[in-house]
């Protein structure tokens, strides 16, 4: 490390702020900046490429990357101590992914042989980068599917949406010519050059900021109000990637160029214009929302977005996804403004969602099931009404959004569901080695689990402790098995489809609890049983085909019939929300054709046979 004793000094107490540089003792981080170098990248310089070998972990000290799966979308976007290089000294050469200097970059650099040896020393650093590396390849499975799923503006290239040519200054203007140029050309922002150079950006907000709030003179030449070298992007840029780069900013006005020349500027209203309900677009507006009542408006569009998808033939499996992105940005936008609010937390912590949504399979009328994982430096006095206040705020929030509150109470507003990861772990192992039938049924639910916020090596390390400890634990899953094989699939001895005879749903049958929870509560106990960390339930299916826990053959056909029980289950909520109605779990056989009432037939027929084959593993397995 080039420089002296108080540049290392300065290099150690950045470390000292970055996860999980700041969970390591203290003589180890001492050590760290004399074995680490300083290297610089230019903006647009590429740090690593899919393909090529990385023996470095990386460490953004100043500027921003972006990182781009093997089909060149973006993964995720990183600023000041982001961490990237990991995941070749995890999992090896090659690397899956493009990482880019999307500003200047000056970034440190460890070694891979000092990355194992501290992995090795300290747990916590090595799951901090495992949780890191399933992340990021998470949300490129999540990326593709939800870009693949929509046509339209997505796949679309920035050009396509410029409608005007932009409004062009000067850098000899005043800021009165430039206002009058902008009036002129009726466009909210102008394009100050320098030749054929792109020198800065004017816009309505900075005419009112740094002008009329200000007291500036309207013969002041524009340079001395306008943003100089703006962010741009080229032409061809896919239209997500530009509503990312905007959102991530914070800014509304982007100019687009082609050839080094500006051809035009995007604004958000443009895409508002293109497709107001697109999934990545309603996310990314979400996430610039300042307020709760803003979040709200456009989480209340998820319905109609729902029934665009089913209007597109999206599969069951990817119109969850989408529904349960939408509902992480909710969470995550709260949190947030929860956070602005109340000030940085005192220690740090993992919001989580449990059931359909931790399992990507969250549809519409879902309550919220949420809880927090708190570090074990939590003190009750010192910190309870900071994660009171937060939880509090989140959960009524959310309630406002549009995601009612949980019957059972299972929310981060629940004081028992705000607790340090060792009370976390105690109450796990209360259900895995001591359990009550009652209370495991009603606990189910806790074994679907996913971070959404926060310190996501707190659930990782809770997550490691589950999958250890639960294919041991023979009482705890012949009590879960029982719960799965206990539900009944609404079919008859002759295969007919069963409905209530009485009471507000009569004449109906209720697709959720006896379909899709049946195959839920199928493949959890699967998972857990053979130590699989899946947690999506067609995930948890293949891994247990390809773990050899099922029969190929049955298990692809349970995987199936999932998919086809969900995908009745969506278009029902689709046809409610067309007609008004609130979206619920209650079909009529009525109201469905021939051909899906004979595969909804035969798909319960399959769940009922996963069921009793359950039944017999675990009556000959786990009561052993």
């Amino acid at each position: 490390m080039p420089g002296g004793d108080v540049e290392l000094a300065e290099v150690r107490a950045f470390l000292a702020g970055v996860a999980p540089f700041d969970g390591l003792p203290g003589a180890l981080l001492d050590s760290l900046p004399r074995k680490m170098t300083m290297q610089y990248f230019r903006r647009g310089t590429a740090i690593m490429a899919v393909g090529r070998n990385n023996d470095d972990l990386y460490v953004v000290r100043s500027g921003a990357v972006d990182v781009l799966n093997q089909q060149g979308r973006l993964v995720d976007r990183g600023g000041i101590g982001t961490c990237f290089g990991s995941t070749t000294l995890v999992r090896g050469n090659p690397s899956r992914f493009d990482v880019t200097a999307i500003e200047d970059v000056l970034a440190l650099v460890l070694p891979g042989a000092t990355f194992h040896a501290i992995a090795a020393a300290d747990p916590g650093f090595a799951r901090f980068f495992d949780s890191q590396r399933a992340s990021r390849m998470s949300e490129a499975a999540a990326t593709i599917s939800a870009v693949e799923t929509v046509a339209g503006v997505f796949k679309s290239r920035a050009r396509d949406l410029l409608r005007l040519p932009a409004s062009v200054v000067s850098i000899e203007a005043t800021i009165q010519e430039t206002a009058q140029r902008m009036t002129a050309d009726r466009r909210s922002s102008a394009l100050v050059m320098q030749g054929r150079t792109l020198a800065g950006i004017v816009t309505d907000r900075d005419l009112r900021s740094r002008v009329v709030a200000e007291g500036l003179s309207v013969t002041d030449p524009v340079p001395t109000i306008m943003t100089p070298s703006p962010v741009t992007v080229d032409a061809d840029a896919v239209v997500f990637e530009v509503i990312l780069e905007m959102v991530t900013r914070n800014i509304n006005h982007l100019p687009i160029i082609e050839d080094g020349t500006p051809i035009g500027v995007l604004t958000t209203d443009d895409f508002v214009r293109a497709e107001r309900d697109n999934p990545l677009f309603l996310t990314a507006e979400i996430a610039a929302q300042r307020d709760v009542a803003g979040i709200a408006a456009v989480a209340r569009r998820l319905p109609g977005l729902v029934e665009t998808l089913v209007r597109q033939d999206a599969s069951a499996d990817d119109i969850g996804r989408v529904v349960t992105a939408v509902g992480d940005a909710v969470d995550r936008r709260l949190i947030l403004l929860a956070e602005a609010e109340l000030g940085p937390p005192p220690v740090p912590y993992c919001w989580v969602v449990m059931g359909s949504r931790a399992r990507l399979e969250q549809a519409l009328g879902a309550d919220q099931d949420n809880a927090i994982v708190i570090d074990d430096a939590y003190d009750e006095a010192a910190h309870g009404e900071y994660f009171r206040a937060l939880a509090t705020f989140v959960c009524d929030a959310l309630v406002e959004s549009g995601y009612p509150s949980c019957p059972g109470r299972i929310m981060a507003s629940n004081d028992r569901l705000r607790a340090p990861t060792r009370v976390w772990r105690q109450q796990f192992d209360e259900w895995m080695t001591r359990p009550v039938s009652d209370a495991i049924m009603r606990a189910g639910i806790f074994f679907d689990m996913r971070p959404v916020h926060g310190a996501v090596d707190l659930y990782a390390a809770l997550s490691d402790h589950v999958a250890a400890v639960a294919p041991q634990s023979r009482l705890f899953l012949g009590h879960l098995s029982r719960s799965a094989v206990a539900i009944e699939p609404p079919i008859g001895f002759f295969r007919g489809l069963v409905v209530a005879k009485a009471g507000e749903h009569r004449d109906t049958f209720d697709i959720k609890g006896g379909g899709v929870r049946a195959v839920v509560e199928v493949a959890r106990v699967i998972a857990l049983s053979h130590g699989i960390r899946a947690v999506n339930t067609r995930e948890r299916l293949q891994e247990a085909i390809d773990a050899g826990a099922m029969d190929r053959s049955r298990g692809e056909d349970l995987r199936e019939a999932f998919e086809f029980i969900s995908y009745v289950r969506l278009r029902h909520q689709a046809k409610q929300v067309r007609s008004g109605q609130v979206p619920n779990n209650h079909v009529r056989p009525d109201d469905l054709t021939d051909f899906d009432q004979r595969h909804l037939r035969e798909a319960f027929a399959i769940v009922s046979k996963a069921q009793r084959t359950l039944s017999h593993v675990h009556s000959v397995s786990f009561m052993r």
